[in-house]
């Protein structure tokens, strides 16, 4: 039995404790700051506010307070903070880790730097952590995968990515379960760039959706071909994306496209896309969901800041991204939505 300690009780960092749990380890579910609701919830009632099952019996809840206690004898600590955490995590978590106990990390999200570098954030807190005179032994969690869907134990496929194949397989050994399916990979920028990149992108399918509500009616039918063909013009950006990250490779952009494809038809991107396409400018639409972390809305932004200062140097040519550059435009400039759909077609010979 292993010691597994999540910091961070979000939806992701939580719904792995079920894996955890059911294999044996002893799992300690840790609060944020942010979080204090959360595990009084979780120790009230075993269950997570937003789920509809119990944890596995023996999982123990621990404020922030308690978080070095909890970190005592790890074997593993899973990150479970949004990239609105990152700053926190960086800071307050891994100076806190021991040096060889491996850190699985749930957050997606990429920084754009001056010069055009997309960083996922392991790299980002492996920059940091070295400024401090500080090494950790990262890995990360891509997708597909939604918190709720594991917790439900359908049938679930991902990849964990880091430096060190052993390390990650004594990872995978700790947490795969009948349910719970895991690829490896030591591409840390191509699994990490490929779901960041599905975030910005499933908001801009979503907008078909709300497209559709408003030329149609609320209550109409839904309508695929107009998703299906975003759907398809996001995979083709996404593999130029990749490329310029070194990391365009079949297996990135599968798993990119496949958590492209689960958030599209779950979670608070798709409902933002939603409204977005109904005609409600970014800021109306944030208003309407009330304090939901909408880390699409800073993806789309940060790869489109990144591919104009490319573009600069010659490397791209925005056009190549009709897409992600409308979608940015939306969010920042507040464009109304007209989905540039002529300009997804190509002639191939």
């Amino acid at each position: 039995m292993a010691v597994i300690t999540i910091v961070g009780a979000g939806m992701m960092g939580s719904a792995l404790a079920f894996p955890a749990r059911e294999n044996g380890h002893e799992v300690r579910l840790t609060g944020t700051h942010l979080d204090r609701d959360i595990i009084d919830a979780c120790r009230r009632t075993n269950r997570h506010p937003k789920f509809k099952k119990d944890f596995p019996a023996g999982v123990t809840f621990w404020q922030i307070e308690d978080m070095k206690k909890a970190l005592e004898g790890a074997d593993l600590v899973i990150g479970g903070v949004s990239s609105f955490g990152v700053d926190w995590f960086g800071e307050h978590v891994l100076p806190a880790v021991p040096e060889n106990t491996p850190i699985l990390t749930v957050t997606k999200g990429l920084l754009d730097t001056p010069d055009g570098r997309l960083l996922p954030y392991p790299l980002v807190w492996a920059e940091r952590l070295a400024e401090m005179g500080l090494k950790r032994n990262l890995n990360a969690v891509g997708g597909p995968c939604t918190s709720y869907e594991l917790v439900a134990h359908d049938q679930t496929e991902v990849a964990f990515c880091g430096q060190d194949m052993e390390t990650l397989r004594f990872i995978r050994d700790l947490m795969k379960t009948d349910y719970y399916h895991i690829s490896l990979s030591t591409d840390v920028v191509g699994i990490e760039s490929a779901v960041a990149l599905k975030n910005g992108y499933a908001l801009g399918i979503a907008l078909t959706v709300g497209v559709n509500q408003r030329v149609f009616g609320p209550d109409s039918e839904l309508h695929y071909n107009s998703q299906a063909a975003v759907f398809g013009q996001a995979v083709r950006e996404m593999a130029k994306l990749l490329e310029l990250q070194g990391a365009g490779t079949l297996d990135n952009l599968a798993v990119g496209a496949g958590d492209l494809y689960v958030t599209v038809y779950g979670g608070r991107t798709r409902l933002v896309g939603i409204l977005l396409g109904r005609g409600l400018n970014v800021d109306e639409a944030k208003a309407e969901l009330n304090g939901v972390t909408l880390e699409s809305l800073v993806v789309a932004v940060r790869v489109a800041r990144a591919v104009r200062i490319l573009a600069e140097r010659g490397r791209v040519d925005p056009a190549e991204f009709p897409l992600l550059m409308h979608v940015d435009a939306i969010l920042t400039e507040k464009a109304p939505v007209d989905i540039p759909w002529e300009r997804f077609t190509f002639v191939n010979g």
